[in-house]
């Protein structure tokens, strides 16, 4: 039996009926029409679909979405300005640290926490911050990179 609940995501109320079983990331993909956060393994692994959640990093794929009433629920949508770019997605881009994409949108979730913790991370720090997001594509030394130019854009 679906319940009608609503979901404060990226500072709108998006009211949507779901089973007991939905996870965010369904919810979030098929009900609130917010595609950026990806369905990779089902089994929070991979980091694809990290979304902040009271400004905590979680796999929404593993995340019932009826656990996140009241919740205040930050996506990859939410994370730039309305008319420009969150550092850390100037740096990917300039960085070339998307190949394939799939996997940016849970690092960039988790880079802009990291930031707002940390605004100066160490190398150790910021590969701590991303170890529960993986790249199959890049080797990660283009991540690192763009994570060390998003520091310095933030000072700017």
């Amino acid at each position: 039996m679906k319940k009608l609940i609503s979901l404060q995501v990226n500072g709108d109320i998006y009211e949507i009926a779901v089973s007991p079983n939905r996870t965010l990331l369904e919810a979030l993909r098929y009900d609130c029409h917010l595609t950026g956060s990806k369905q990779g393994c089902d089994i929070g692994d991979c980091g694809a679909c990290t979304v902040l959640i009271d400004n905590v990093p979680i796999q929404a794929c593993i995340t019932l979405a009826m656990d996140c009433i009241d919740k205040k629920i930050l996506t990859v949508e939410g994370i730039a300005a309305m008319d420009k770019p969150h550092p850390v997605q100037v740096a990917w881009n300039n960085q070339g640290a998307s190949q394939c994409g799939y996997c940016t949108p849970g690092f960039v979730v988790v880079a802009k926490w990291l930031f707002d913790k940390n605004p100066n991370p160490t190398d150790d720090e910021i590969k701590s911050a991303l170890s529960g997001n993986i790249c199959r594509c890049t080797g990660y030394t283009e991540i690192m990179a763009a994570m060390r130019e998003a520091i310095g854009l933030m000072r700017e």
